[in-house]
């Protein structure tokens, strides 16, 4: 796993995470120069706010660059914040594939993991 620490907490994303992150990259034949993947939370869902993650080219201002193995991530200052303790990982098992937050902040999510409230 690789662990990043950053003035607002930790952020860690596992070996397995990476390794969908850098195949996603190659089928849709992106480069880990040019794009980023960004991470980040914003308003919305049924408990108050939701995970986003989405490839990127651009940096914005204020932006966090967290480079790891190869893999560049994008998160703002204020997803940051939410995110301080987080582990980002994959699952790939029989209730469904797909990039899952471990977020120690949430005081509480809605029945499809989609939301969350602090």
């Amino acid at each position: 796993m690789a662990d990043i620490t950053t003035e607002l907490g930790d952020l860690t994303v596992t070996d397995k995470a990476i390794v969908e992150i850098k195949k996603i990259i190659l089928e849709n034949k992106l480069t880990a120069e040019t794009h980023g993947l960004r991470l980040g939370v914003k308003g919305g869902g049924c408990s108050g706010m939701i995970y986003s993650l989405a490839f990127d080219e651009n940096t914005r201002e204020n932006d966090n660059i967290i480079e790891l193995d190869g893999v560049r991530l994008f998160v703002d200052p204020k997803s940051l914040f939410y995110l301080g303790g987080t582990i980002l990982d994959y699952s790939d098992g029989l209730s469904g594939r797909g990039f899952v937050f471990n977020n120690p902040n949430a005081a509480k999510t809605c029945g499809c993991g989609s939301s969350f409230a602090v």
